[in-house]
């Protein structure tokens, strides 16, 4: 049976992808003179991949918490389980800008729909590439979109979180935007990582208080670091609580690596 679930989420979910392609295209084509950050293609693509969500069998998953005012740019920063955090998130009703690897822009459909939405790339590695990659999030910022970092860079390959780079901090410090923090729980048993199945899922997302920045320097950079790791640490703590989920405790690593 989990087999037949399997094949009927990957079917559902290319299907949903490529049929979805042509409608934010079109969004993308009649919004683009009057919308500069690209807020209505951005939402029509989150909305392909919640669509493509509630259509698997497989997942139950559920995103709690809003921002008052969706056009005040946030950075925003979550625990990064595995590639069904991207659907989770993708639930909040309010439209963000995600930073993400340049592999992803490859994929048919799903990767012209990123660029239509006005996502960032990143080279991994490249210097060159990450400064530009900022540049696009302050332009997206100053254009009233929020930007999405995973501050870890990758998915864990345990229940502990990696060290937090310092990009999204540092984004937030000069653009004077706050942090919005997210807590993650329950998708790393959807799509583990080192595979591509699809698999029994319970998870949740929750917005978890923001952190206002416009007093801070860069030299602020590790303190904020530090307070937004351990609101996300508590707040998925709890969530795991909620969800029945084991929490592993391990040793977390100690150094954090600069973006």
């Amino acid at each position: 049976m989990r087999r037949v679930l399997n094949a009927w989420a990957w079917t559902e979910t290319v299907l949903v992808v490529i049929l979805g392609t042509p409608i934010v295209a079109l969004i993308f084509a009649v919004t683009a003179p009057f919308d500069p950050g690209r807020y209505a293609a951005g939402r029509a693509f989150r909305l392909v991949g919640v669509v493509a969500m509630r259509l698997n069998g497989l997942w139950k998953f559920r995103a709690r918490g809003t921002i008052t005012d969706p056009r005040r740019p946030y950075v925003v920063v979550a625990n990064h389980e595995s590639y069904a955090d991207v659907f989770l998130i993708s639930c909040f009703p309010w439209e963000m800008k995600w930073l993400s690897k340049d592999t992803m822009f490859k994929i048919p459909f799903m990767g012209w729909m990123m660029q239509m939405a006005g996502d960032i790339k990143l080279i991994r590695g490249k210097r060159e590439s990450a400064i530009d990659a900022i540049n696009k999030c302050r332009d997206r910022l100053g254009k009233k979109v929020s930007i999405m970092i995973f501050p870890e860079g990758t998915r864990s390959k345990t229940w502990e979180m990696l060290p937090f780079k310092d990009g999204a901090f540092r984004l937030a410090i000069e653009a004077g935007a706050p942090i919005l923090p997210i807590a993650v729980s329950g998708t790393r048993n959807a799509m583990a990582k080192g595979t591509f199945q699809f698999l029994p899922a319970r998870a949740l997302a929750q917005v978890l208080e923001p952190i206002d920045t416009s007093a801070m320097t860069l030299k602020d950079i590790p303190a904020l670091k530090a307070t937004t790791r351990d609101r996300i640490e508590q707040g998925r703590r709890l969530l795991a609580a909620e969800l029945g989920l084991p929490v592993e405790i391990g040793a977390v690593a100690a150094a954090d690596e600069d973006a």
